[in-house]
């Protein structure tokens, strides 16, 4: 095991460095100039079209509004709440700034992902919409570029049993056993049977279940959040200073932390804004590629939302309650730093809000990745690997909730960026197509 550690984290040094950053907010910079900050100009007009896209307007499995909630279920989970602690505990308040970095260009590649994910979407033997990034490099790019396509195929199966399974199970195992003395064991077979009957369901049930619970557990932690920052507002200003000031410039021990030079901001930021909205990696364009929506703009727009909700909202509230409590000198990470800051905040409700706030937000972001596990699994192997894909991922629930927590996110941060270098390539040669559709949808001025 130790040796696996090691391996992978070389492996993580060598696909998070440099190069990847630099791939990742250069690719988001690209297409957000590409697209003449369509992206920010329109965002209110996204929010119209999330609006009336609670009902179908054309052919797909799920309505454009569950679509996003799909999404978002998969999104907003560990990373909104361990994620932006973890990002803090390591490299400092100026970690903050460049998650928000990557979620202002990332909001542009996003809209790119969903473009292209309805534009070339197929229909499988089973009736099902089916897309994302080994589609349209399929589709798009051409057969000899279908290695590519297979490749992100491979990454994004295993990712899955990473990103989207084992540390959600996990960190509701270690969370529910801190706040409850709740075994790990035991949380891990209830969430595993939970999974399954909502699997069973496929993509609709799941939306169905995303639609009813990400709205509601969203504006519970958001309002808890907003609650806490009201009560601290006068030290708002400070904490925004600190963040501005440690993006640039390193920082120094203090209390528990350890400090933290730029590069450790710029990484972390980066890293955990990828891991919390996954722009740039090509899952999120898997949900929406089964939105029943009748031009792939409109889908682009609704898709866009995801990374502004996402991070600019709860990934904000709560690295500014962590930075304004003071509790990310003390020297602890994680979801135990987000509850410390939210109970010295609230006492004797705000531990309650992280705890509750992050079982929920991972249960639905386990349910949202199986969706993106199975349709790269069925593109390998058909549809007869459907069911088999199902049933191993109700079985590794309980395995995740069990295994070193450490280990988990190494390997889910390796594979968000191995996941992220086919996709990004891809958006890269398929850009012309996303600006030229963008092009036409508004010179054409059609009514959202």
């Amino acid at each position: 095991m130790e040796t696996l550690n090691a391996w992978l984290g070389q492996l993580n040094g060598l696909v998070w460095g440099p190069p990847m950053l630099v791939l990742i907010l250069g690719t988001g910079a690209f297409l957000m100039l590409g697209l003449r900050l369509m992206p920010l100009r329109r965002l209110g007009d996204g929010f119209r079209v999330l609006w009336r896209g609670r009902q179908a307007s054309g052919q797909g499995d799920i309505t454009p509004f569950n679509a996003l909630m799909t999404s978002l279920s998969a999104t907003i989970g560990t990373g909104n709440i361990a994620g932006v602690a973890t990002a803090i505990a390591l490299g400092g308040p100026g970690a903050l700034f460049w998650m928000w970095c990557t979620a202002l260009v990332g909001m542009a590649t996003k809209y790119a992902e969903a473009v292209l994910a309805v534009e070339y979407r197929e229909v499988d033997a089973l009736g099902n919409h089916v897309g994302g990034p080994m589609y349209y490099i399929k589709n798009g790019l051409g057969k000899r570029w279908r290695w590519l396509g297979a490749l992100f195929a491979v990454f994004g199966a295993i990712a899955g049993f990473g990103i989207g399974n084992g540390v959600q199970a996990n960190s509701v195992a270690d969370v529910l056993n801190r706040a409850l003395d709740v075994p790990e064991s035991m949380t891990g077979v209830i969430m595993a049977v939970l999974a399954g009957l909502v699997l069973v369901g496929g993509i609709r049930r799941i939306a169905r279940v995303a639609g009813a619970l990400v709205p509601l557990m969203a504006l519970a932690y958001v309002g808890g959040g907003l609650l806490v920052l009201a009560l601290h507002a006068g030290e708002i200003p400070a904490a925004l200073s600190l963040v501005f000031e440690h993006a640039f410039t390193p920082i120094a021990a203090s209390g528990g932390f350890a400090g933290a030079a730029v590069w450790a901001a710029v990484r972390f930021g980066v890293a955990r804004g990828i891991f919390s909205n996954e722009a740039g990696l090509g899952s999120a364009p898997i949900a929406h590629a089964a939105a029943a929506t009748r031009d792939p703009i409109r889908q682009g727009m609704v898709a866009m939302l995801g990374t502004f909700i996402d991070t600019l909202v709860i990934c904000t509230i709560t690295g500014l309650v962590i930075v304004v409590s003071g509790a990310w000198t003390r020297g602890e990470s994680g979801a135990a730093l987000s509850s410390t800051a939210f109970e010295q905040a609230l006492p004797g409700v705000g531990g309650w809000i992280v705890t509750f706030g992050l079982a929920i937000f991972a249960f639905t972001t386990l349910l949202g990745w199986s969706v993106y596990g199975e349709r790269c699994v069925e593109y390998l192997f058909g549809e007869r690997s459907i069911l088999p894909f199902r049933l191993l991922w109700v079985v590794a629930v309980p395995v995740g909730a069990v295994m070193k927590l450490d280990f988990i996110w190494l390997l889910a941060d390796t594979m968000n960026a191995l996941m992220a270098i086919p996709n990004l390539v891809a958006l890269l040669l398929l850009s012309p197509v996303v600006f030229r559709l963008t092009r036409a949808y508004f010179h054409a001025d059609r009514g959202l």
